[in-house]
């Protein structure tokens, strides 16, 4: 796309996952213009597969944005590569400004963008990320059940994580890493029959590319087959400052504020998948998605209602 296509779009999505495609999808379905800005870093893009997701469980992750790609078209949706810069106030709405210099006129903004998962500075957790090393039971409690799972306790929702992989196994053990436990969680962790391991964590041990334990101490490794962390989630919202969109915190990151529509608090703008709601796997996304767009709709369409009855009536040239 040129730096000059100025043609004016319904709404701009940025994102290009379960949210924004599916958002562009109703979108199109609704005859309106737009556009996807997909900057091709999927969160999930580690994993085999996507689980949970009706009807099409256990589907790649590539595969399940391709087919959304491809229905988005069908439409006369339109789908870029694109990473979004900036953002300005305009008459019209929004212009949406990309790297590459292009500069997308839009009625509506619809962000999509996900989150970015903050991971513990322990030796072999990246590596191992969306394979050995997991965060999530619904995406991945069913793929480890009954097996040796430890739960690595770097974050406030680490003994709560261990609670919940609970019900997929009874073979759990808390790796504390030295880090002072409250009290209550300790009780729990107790009542469930979950080992503490107290010892200094050194890393996630791996062999052929499989996770086969934690390194304790720097010298001695307890066998397991998968490790559970919990990541801080964090929105990018520096894109979207100059029209006064900003993140806020939550107890496990920062998400961007809407009420159950999407709905942010910038006039025009709207937020759907993980970057409104942190917890939202990708079957929630993709309703996330389609509900804002139906409400984008539905304002776009009370707006040109308002602009014709002006016109009726001499309010308006």
């Amino acid at each position: 796309m040129d730096s000059d296509d100025r043609e004016l779009r319904d709404v701009v999505v940025v994102g290009g996952g379960a949210a924004g495609l599916s958002a562009a999808l109703t979108s199109a379905r609704a005859r309106r213009r737009v556009t996807v800005v997909n900057a091709g870093e999927p969160r999930n893009a580690p994993a085999e597969g996507v689980h949970g997701l009706l009807a099409l469980d256990g589907v790649s992750p590539s595969d399940l944005l391709a087919r959304g790609r491809a229905e988005v078209g069908r439409y006369d949706g339109e789908v870029i590569d694109g990473e979004v810069v900036d953002t300005r106030t305009a008459a019209h709405g929004f212009d949406v400004i990309l790297r590459n210099g292009s500069v997308l006129p839009t009625r509506t903004l619809l962000i999509a963008t996900g989150v970015s998962d903050e991971l513990p500075d322990i030796p072999g957790v990246r590596e191992q990320w969306g394979r050995g090393v997991l965060h999530c039971p619904y995406c991945h409690g069913w793929e480890v059940r009954d097996q040796r799972i430890g739960i690595l306790g770097t974050h406030p929702m680490s003994a709560h994580q261990a609670m919940l992989f609970h019900q997929w196994s009874r073979d759990i053990t808390y790796f504390s890493g030295g880090r002072p436990i409250d009290e209550q969680d300790r009780v729990s962790l107790a009542a469930l029959g979950i080992p503490i391991e107290e010892r200094r964590i050194s890393g996630v041990a791996a062999d052929g590319g499989r996770v086969v334990g934690v390194e304790v101490d720097d010298d001695e490794v307890i066998d397991l087959d998968a490790v559970v962390v919990a990541t801080r989630l964090t929105v990018g919202v520096e894109p979207y400052a100059a029209i006064g969109l900003e993140a806020v915190d939550h107890p496990v990151g920062t998400v961007i504020p809407t009420d159950e529509m999407g709905t942010t608090p910038v006039p025009g703008v709207w937020a759907a998948g993980n970057c409104a709601d942190l917890m939202a796997q990708v079957g929630a996304a993709a309703a996330q998605g389609a509900r804002a767009a139906q409400q984008i709709n539905a304002s776009l369409i009370m707006a040109d209602l308002e602009k014709a009855i002006e016109v009726r009536d001499g309010t308006r040239v």
